[in-house]
């Protein structure tokens, strides 16, 4: 299940996106826009900055503001960024791969075949959908 940390990520990434002078937006805006708590939503947006998708910009006139194209915002970084591994189980993780302590071997784990099936369809729709994609 998606956790609320990457749906409202999401829709603060869609919204900025969809601003047509790219102009910073206000935190309180976004979160009155989107219904988001507004604690909640520093915390998100600050990880999107440090991520290097968002600038801000302090004092009047200040906000937060896409730095990247919404056409290079791939949803695999966004994923990752704010959801963590795009894997349900570590042992079939690209990124963060982990060996199971409870499988002696990975290579008939019935679950570990299912588990790459289900990262691979995942990803197939993450790769090939961008920001520009969401607002569309």
């Amino acid at each position: 299940m998606l956790s609320k940390k990457t749906k409202y990520g999401l829709k603060a990434l869609t919204y900025l996106a969809s601003q047509k002078d790219q102009q910073p937006v206000q935190i309180s805006e976004i979160a009155q826009a989107e219904n988001i708590s507004q604690k909640f939503l520093e915390s998100i947006l600050l990880s999107l900055r440090k991520s290097g998708f968002l600038g801000s910009k302090k004092g009047k006139g200040g906000g937060y503001y896409l730095i990247k194209d919404p056409h290079e915002v791939l949803m695999t970084d966004v994923m990752r960024i704010l959801e963590g591994p795009i894997a349900m189980v570590p042992c079939v993780s690209l990124n963060f791969y982990e060996k199971c302590t409870d499988c002696p071997d990975e290579a008939s784990c019935s679950v570990n075949k299912l588990m790459l099936m289900v990262r691979d369809a995942n990803l197939e729709v993450y790769r090939n959908h961008t920001l520009a994609d969401l607002i569309a």
